[in-house]
């Protein structure tokens, strides 16, 4: 059994940095890839990039491009999301995920959810 869980979520102001932590556990180390996704309410889960666990390559969607820096610390098992001049629009709640379809970014079955950590951007 394996799970993944986020941290560092809170309210920052317009263009203050902040960096999200997923640690993974168990079973969860060996899928081939992990994301970071969000999701305002009332809308789609939207994706924003991953990472291979093996191997280290990482992938943006279009939007998130240029916006986020996604790492991994493969001794620590853990999978960050730095967050470039975040702005108020960036306000959501945050989740990681993991399992292959993540490297698509599918929010598809199959896959391992985090339960979220909530991000207000303030101007």
């Amino acid at each position: 059994q394996g799970q993944l869980a986020e941290s560092g979520g809170g309210s920052v102001q317009t263009g203050e940095s902040l960096t999200l932590t997923c640690q993974i556990t168990g079973s969860v180390r060996s899928s081939e890839c992990m994301a970071w996704f969000r999701q305002v309410p009332g809308q789609a889960r939207e994706g924003l990039g991953g990472i291979y666990i093996i191997g280290d390559q990482i992938y943006y969607s279009n939007a998130a491009k240029g916006r986020f820096t996604i790492s991994q610390d493969n001794v620590k098992n853990r999978m960050y999301l730095q967050m470039i001049n975040p702005q108020p629009e960036d306000t959501a709640i945050y989740y990681c995920a993991a399992g292959r379809p993540t490297c698509s970014l599918s929010t598809g079955s199959g896959i391992i959810w985090g339960q979220g950590t909530q991000v207000t951007v303030s101007s």
